[in-house]
C-alpha cells in the first residue's frame, strides 16, 4: 500500500487495514514501513473540536496551469464530517461570484451557524449580504493567521499532497474534472485521524472471509481503495 499510495503513513495505512477487517496495531504497520528522510507534515490543532458540527469554513488557494494562467479555486467545507460542500473553479473571483457560490454551498435548510473565513477582498460586502441572509454568522480570522482556519487548510494541503503536486493542470474544465475526482475518493475511501480513521461517508469493514484483497485505483491511479471480493 506505501508504495502503490503517494504520501501514506501508518496512519493512513492502519485506516484501510482495519476496513479490510485486518486487527493490527498501528505500531505494527509504523515499524515495517521503508522509512523516508523527508519528516512527516505537521498536523493541525484546533480550536474548534467542540463545535465543529456548528461550523463550516471557507477557503481559496490558486492553481497555476500549464499556460501559466493562475486558476483559483473555493472550497467551502463542513467541520463536523470534513465533507467538501461545495467548490468551483474560476480564473477572475469576484464578490458577487464568491456569493453566489455560498448560495449553491448552502440551500436554506442546509446553512451552518458560523462561517470562518479569512479577510480575503473576495469576501466584500454583497458577500456578507448574503451570509446574513442565510441566517450565518461570520468568524474573521485574525490578519495572517490561516491556522486559525485549519480544517479549510487541512483540506487544501491534503488536495495539493495527494493530488495537485502530481499533476500538471491544462486549464479551468480539466481542474473542475481533477478535483471532482479527488473529493469523490476523499468522501467515499480516504480514512481520516479526526474521523476515527473512517471517511466523511462512513465505510463498513470487510473481514476476511469476504474474500482476496483488491486494488481499486482512484484519481487516476494516484491512490488506490481497498476492498475484499469472493475469488
Amino acid at each position: 500500500m506505501q508504495s502503490d499510495n503517494i504520501g501514506w503513513g501508518a496512519p493512513r495505512i492502519h485506516g484501510e487495514l482495519l476496513k479490510l477487517g485486518i486487527e493490527i496495531s498501528q505500531a505494527t504497520v509504523s515499524k515495517y514501513m521503508v522509512r523516508h528522510r523527508k519528516p512527516p507534515s505537521q498536523t493541525w490543532r484546533t480550536f474548534l473540536e467542540n463545535h465543529a458540527d456548528y461550523f463550516a469554513g471557507i477557503d481559496f488557494f490558486t492553481v497555476p496551469t500549464a499556460g501559466f494562467r493562475v486558476l483559483y479555486v473555493l472550497i467551502v467545507l463542513n467541520h463536523g464530517r470534513r465533507q467538501v460542500v461545495h467548490f468551483n473553479v474560476t480564473e477572475h473571483p469576484t464578490v458577487q461570484r464568491t456569493a453566489q457560490q455560498l448560495v449553491e454551498a448552502f440551500p436554506f435548510d442546509f446553512a451552518p451557524r458560523y462561517l470562518l473565513r479569512d479577510r480575503d477582498a473576495a469576501y466584500g460586502e454583497v458577500f456578507q449580504r448574503r451570509i446574513k441572509s442565510l441566517c450565518i454568522e461570520e468568524v474573521v480570522t485574525a490578519p495572517r493567521s490561516p491556522w486559525q482556519n485549519p480544517y479549510a487548510e487541512r483540506i487544501i494541503g491534503s488536495i495539493r499532497r495527494d493530488c495537485l503536486d502530481h499533476i500538471i493542470v491544462f486549464n479551468e474544465r480539466h481542474l473542475h474534472r481533477i478535483l471532482r475526482e479527488y473529493l469523490s475518493y476523499y468522501h467515499t475511501c480516504r480514512t481520516h485521524l479526526s474521523l476515527n480513521k473512517d471517511p466523511p461517508e462512513s465505510r463498513l469493514p470487510e473481514p476476511p472471509e469476504l474474500g482476496k484483497v483488491v486494488a481499486f485505483p482512484r484519481v487516476g491511479g494516484l491512490h488506490n481503495r481497498y476492498g475484499r471480493i469472493a475469488a
